[in-house]
């Protein structure tokens, strides 16, 4: 059997202090996230929050005519289904799985249970929300400021940021869907970034070779978001032991 992935690899469960990561394990459902797994469609009412532990989830928005652009990515540093506990229950986006791997999800009452107990997963939670909201609004900047190349890097960025390799299974077709744009920009950006030798691209297999040179191409967009997650958070663990490496 294949072992299941440790909940503490998400950032937010691994600073929650003892007592309320104790309360809150049992509930925790390991679940296996596929490529192209949709977790929440578009005014639909979400029943679970998902925390990634190695997966990347695509938070995207949908035309009528069904052309979508990614508004956020999510990884392990957070949570999927903010609106669960914002009050709204629903969302205009779409979350797709953009990265396989894993998560835990919990029901949406036993989320709001322990939020509403105004302790650590509230303060997580809101200061989460807050990062993400910032992802959001820079996104909409770059997109309608900076050019394909820029926006490729950055995105390739935070995706690695959320990755414990440097290697992404993406197709460019999906990369175009994400960013918003025809898969033939998509092949000519990579292209250069592959020339360059920042990257080696080779049927849906993206491989970082150059992070540096990555971000030296890369608009101000993906440090503003950074900066901000930093800020935000950066999870501390409680001066203690939890008995894992």
């Amino acid at each position: 059997m294949v072992p299941q992935p440790d909940p503490h690899q998400n950032h937010m469960l691994a600073a929650l202090p003892l007592d309320e990561y104790q309360r809150l394990e049992p509930l925790l459902q390991p679940v296996e996230l596929k490529l192209g797994e949709s977790l929440a469609e578009s005014g639909e009412k979400m029943r679970h929050v998902y925390f990634p532990t190695d997966a990347i989830v695509s938070l995207l928005c949908v035309m009528d005519d069904g052309d979508s652009t990614e508004i956020a990515v999510v990884g392990a540093e957070g949570v999927v289904g903010i609106s669960l506990f914002m009050g709204g229950e629903t969302t205009p986006s779409r979350a797709i799985v953009q990265s396989a791997g894993h998560a835990y999800r919990l029901k949406g009452p036993e989320l709001k249970t322990e939020f509403y107990r105004a302790g650590p997963l509230q303060d997580l939670l809101l200061r989460y929300t807050q990062a993400l909201i910032t992802q959001m609004a820079q996104t909409a900047v770059c997109n309608r400021h900076h050019s394909l190349d820029q926006q490729l890097c950055r995105w390739l960025l935070l995706s690695l940021d959320r990755l414990p390799t440097n290697v992404l299974l993406m197709t460019q077709e999906l990369i175009a869907n994400m960013l918003g744009v025809r898969r033939e920009g998509v092949t000519e950006s990579a292209g250069k970034l592959q020339k360059a030798g920042l990257i080696s691209y080779h049927r849906g297999r993206i491989t970082i070779l150059d992070r540096p040179g990555l971000e030296e191409r890369v608009c101000e967009c993906y440090e503003v978001v950074k900066r901000e997650y930093d800020r935000l958070l950066s999870y501390r663990r409680p001066p203690r032991d939890r008995g894992i490496g």
